[in-house]
């Protein structure tokens, strides 16, 4: 079943003569991004030999999902940069000072869709806006749709899951230090990761 639109490339006549699935339109509505539900994390070589993993605690977000018209869909995503948490506090705090996010100037990391395409099956490409501290740039996010369901309390639930690569520099976190065998501490290339489960709002 999917929830964005086919590939741009098939023409507009194709588009408009599908059949409407009664399931997919079923879905049409608005849905709160439920954080205790849903993770926004990310990945980073460390030293050049292993990698540090993180998450962000504090998100906010909303989709908006339209079963007739599915390349009218959007999503929105805002993260509270200082609830980052690698497991080690001093870490921790060294990524929200100014030799990296200086949370305290630029408190929020947000994404705000342009568009989405199938990309095969259950997977879809969603691209938009990210903007860490003052910076904006594109970012595709490649997506597997999980699923609708109703919970045992009545709320009904769309699940995602994906990930993306960027490099960090792109966005101004550039802070390194290089090693004495070769090479820096923190990797440029990061891996961020989605786990989301979104709650569909009352109409």
């Amino acid at each position: 079943m999917g929830i964005f639109n086919r590939k741009s490339n098939e023409s507009a006549v194709a588009v408009a003569t599908l059949p409407v699935d009664p399931a997919l339109t079923a879905l049409t509505g608005d849905y709160t991004i439920d954080p205790a539900h849903s993770s926004i994390g990310f990945t980073v070589r460390h030293a050049m030999v292993t990698n540090v993993r993180g998450t962000f605690a504090e998100h906010e977000g909303l989709l908006t999902l339209d079963g007739a018209n599915p390349g009218a869909s959007t999503a929105s995503i805002d993260v509270k940069i200082a609830s980052i948490d690698t497991g080690i506090a001093d870490r921790d705090g060294h990524l929200r000072s100014g030799d990296f996010f200086d949370v305290e100037q630029f408190p929020l990391m947000s994404f705000r869709s342009l568009r989405a395409e199938q990309l095969g099956g259950e997977t879809y490409r969603i691209t938009g806006d990210l903007t860490i501290k003052d910076v904006t740039k594109p970012l595709s996010i490649d997506l597997e749709f999980n699923g609708s369901a109703t919970d045992v309390y009545g709320n009904e639930r769309v699940g995602f899951e994906g990930s993306a690569e960027i490099l960090r520099s792109d966005w101004g976190l550039t802070w390194n230090a290089a090693l004495e065998t070769g090479g820096v501490m923190v990797s440029d290339k990061v891996k961020l990761n989605f786990d989301i489960s979104a709650i569909k709002n009352a109409a």
